[in-house]
Formats: C-alpha cells, sequence, structure tokens
C-alpha cells in the first residue's frame, strides 16, 4: 500500500504501530522490522514516513509507552501524529526536536485550539473533518505559522471525528483503542415497539397505517442480533444510527491551495493497493492542476466514481441538509464506472504477453484501463491465453493467471474493466 502511494503521487504515508494507534487492524506494521523497511523505502524516495501514535491511552499503556516507542523513533519517522495531551508531553520531554502532528482525534476546530497546540510543541494540526471551508480559512488566517492538514477523501464515521462508542458497546472492540468493527455500517431493520413499565421494551406488531399505539418507539434489529431491541431516539436533526456516505472533497482542493493548507490526507484503511492508485493519482492531478493555475477537470470525478464507494458527500466542506451526509440505501461498496479485475504481475518475454493476477471476471471483448504510474492507457482485450498458452474467452475470476498481449513497461499496472 505505502510503495502504490509513492509510485502513484503521494508525498507521505501514514502508519501506526497497532498497540498505540487507531490503526489495529490490517496492519502489517506491527513489527520493528517492518516499520523499518516502510520508513527505509520512504526516505530512498526522499518521501516522507509519519508514525501514527494516536491511541487514546488508559493506564496501562502509558506505563509501556515510552519504552515501547524508543526503538521506534531510532527508525527516524518523519513526525508522530497524536492525540493524547498526556503522551504528547511524554514525548517533548524525552524527544524535544522530535515533530509531532496532532491528529483529528484531537477533535480541533477553533483557531484558538490550533495556537494552544502550537505553543506545547505541535508543529502540524489535522484538522476536524467537522469543519467548512470557510472555517479552515479563518484559522490559516489566524495561526499562519502552524501546518494544517485536512482529510479530502475516503471513509466517514458516524461519531465526531471518529470519537464512536458503537462498536465497544456491542462486541466490546473499542473504536478509540483502534479496533472497531465499523458497526455503523451493520444491516439494521427498524421495527415498532412499546415502552413497558419496567422501563424495557417489547416488540408490537406493526400498526395500521391510520393508528399508532400511544408510548410506541422504534426499534433497530441488527441482521446478525435477532431478537436484540435497541430504542431508537430521534430529535429536531435526525437518528444517527446509520451509514455515512464516503468524503470526496476533490473538487475543492484549489480553495485549499488557495486557503494554504499544508497537506491533504486520504484515508485508506482496509482498501486496496489499486483503490490507492487511482485516489493518489487523481488527487495528484487536481493538486498539481490547482498549483498551476490550472481550472478543476471534471473528469477527476468520474475516475473516484470508479471506485468502490458507499456513495459520496462533501462532507462539512459546504453546508447541505442533514440526509446530503447519511447513505440510506447500502452500507457496503459499490463502483459505478469500472471494476477492478486485475494485477500486471510480470513479462514473460518468450510469449511476449504481460501475466495477469485475476481478481475479477473479465474476458475477450472486454475495454480495459491500465492504471500505471507513467500514465494509464486503455485498450480492448482481443487475445486471452492460459498457462498452457491455449486461447481463453474468459477469465474466470479471483485466483486465476491469464496472458495478455500488452507492452512490458505496463508490468505493475492494476487493470480496471470499463462497466
Amino acid at each position: 500500500m505505502a510503495e502504490t502511494a509513492f509510485a502513484f503521487g503521494a508525498d507521505a504515508v501514514y502508519a501506526g504501530q497497532p498497540r498505540y494507534s487507531l490503526r489495529t487492524r490490517n496492519n502489517e506494521f506491527g513489527t520493528l522490522e517492518h516499520l523499518a523497511q516502510g520508513i527505509a523505502s520512504a526516505h530512498r524516495l526522499n518521501k516522507l514516513f509519519y508514525l501514527v501514535s494516536n491511541v487514546i491511552p488508559h493506564n496501562a499503556k502509558v506505563k509501556t509507552y515510552l519504552a515501547d516507542l524508543a526503538e521506534v523513533v531510532a527508525l527516524k519517522p518523519d513526525a508522530l501524529i497524536m492525540a493524547d495531551p498526556g503522551l504528547i508531553a511524554m514525548v517533548r520531554e524525552a524527544w524535544p526536536e522530535l515533530p509531532i502532528h496532532l491528529s483529528v482525534q484531537a477533535n480541533t476546530v477553533n483557531y484558538a485550539a490550533v495556537k494552544f497546540w502550537k505553543h506545547v510543541g505541535v508543529e502540524r494540526v489535522i484538522l476536524s473533518r467537522e469543519l467548512s471551508l470557510d472555517e479552515m480559512a479563518e484559522i490559516r488566517q489566524e495561526c499562519p505559522d502552524t501546518e494544517l492538514e485536512v482529510f479530502v477523501h475516503g471513509a466517514l464515521c458516524i461519531a465526531y471525528s471518529g470519537r464512536c462508542l458503537l462498536s465497544g458497546y456491542f462486541n466490546h472492540r473499542d473504536a478509540n483503542q483502534g479496533t472497531c468493527t465499523n458497526s455503523c455500517r451493520w444491516d439494521y431493520k427498524v421495527l415498532p415497539g412499546e415502552e413497558q413499565p419496567s422501563g424495557d421494551v417489547a416488540r408490537l406488531p406493526p400498526p395500521p397505517p391510520a393508528a399508532a399505539p400511544t408510548g410506541q418507539v422504534w426499534l433497530l434489529e441488527e441482521g446478525q442480533r435477532p431478537g436484540e431491541l435497541m430504542p431508537m431516539e430521534e430529535d429536531e436533526h435526525g437518528t444517527y444510527v446509520l451509514n455515512s456516505k464516503d468524503l470526496r472533497a476533490i473538487e475543492h482542493v484549489a480553495r485549499l491551495v488557495e486557503i494554504g493548507v499544508d497537506s491533504l490526507k486520504i484515508e485508506g484503511r482496509t482498501k486496496s493497493p489499486y483503490y490507492v492508485a487511482r485516489v493518489c493519482q487523481t488527487y495528484r492531478q487536481a493538486i498539481d492542476d490547482a498549483v498551476a493555475g490550472r481550472p478543476f477537470d471534471a473528469s477527476l470525478l468520474s475516475e473516484l466514481e470508479g471506485l468502490a464507494n458507499r456513495g459520496y458527500t462533501g462532507g462539512f466542506y459546504e453546508r447541505h441538509p442533514d440526509q446530503a451526509y447519511q447513505n440510506y440505501l447500502r452500507g457496503h461498496s459499490e463502483s459505478d464506472r469500472s471494476l477492478y479485475v486485475g494485477d500486471v504481475a510480470g513479462y514473460d518475454p518468450a510469449r511476449g504477453l504481460v501475466e495477469v493476477v485475476v481478481k475479477n471476471r473479465f474476458g475477450r471483448g472486454d475495454r480495459i484501463e491500465a492504471i500505471h504510474p507513467a500514465g494509464n492507457r486503455e485498450f480492448v482485450v482481443e487475445r486471452l491465453e492460459n498457462a498452457a498458452g491455449e486461447a481463453i474467452e474468459v477469465a474466470p475470476g479471483s485466483g486465476h493467471r491469464v496472458w495478455l498481449p500488452l507492452p512490458e513497461e505496463l508490468a505493475g499496472a492494476f487493470l480496471a474493466r470499463f462497466v
């Protein structure tokens, strides 16, 4: 993932030690060896590697923190991304020259807070996702000497900057310790219910359309937990145990450049290298265009539509009605433009063909895009062979390997089929 991000235009990556970050799941940087490889690889490319250390720790983790961190600091990450003020104070004392970036988990939403964090030694503040463009601009004006970073793409949380307890409530996997199970995206049903004198709730049969029993409440039932009924409360703003759309702010990149934001951040945890390649390549172009004064290329929007997503929203960048943020139809990802179908694993000079590791079904006659750091290409599959050199009509699906007549320079490309 890190190598792909760098190849397709990223200037930096962020990765965390599982014990001390909110990156416990799907994290291969759990060993010093892997962290050393990642940091060294970034530095060979003149890129940056930020170590995420943004856990909100209980006492047990505080006691072991400095000793465990010392070996990692020795690997020379370019900054620590942190959230807890106690841990920040400990790091400031132990390693006064080590740059610290304030995590989005710290929920920074105003310029006074930015000034405070600057005063205690924080070099960069990653602003809360709940800010508008105008609020960001005001913070930049008030805090010209502090680096600012904002999220521009990826999953959004139903809770304030990710501080959610839903996963911890259901199965004791706390999002604030890095083990979130994305409970907000589970399949819920809304059922009629009635509050009992004891304070408990009981399920009712569906009422006639014109009649609603006195004391009726609405209950949520998650698909894998039948019979576990949860009262659903609603105020004038709605109810929030629902699935957020994904953030996409590429159309706002020019404004962010104008404001003077120092870093645009992409959330990509649990995503594929193909996703990373597409998003980094697309935002790289948007940034380069904005810096050069070129107008926004609207085709970049369709490039991102082709990725798996839960529907897109601009989040809080511009103010919209509440329903613009919620995806009421689905909690899984879909792709509306193209489908990731394979990786070009190498070139066979004897056959003059590239080898493709198949991820999804494709076949002869399909229009394919090869996504490569040197530039993308489109082609139609006119010839397809199996390992024995036999002509085939279809690459059946994940796990298979096929061969295509593509040039050697496309080795390492990702392939997507237009749909």
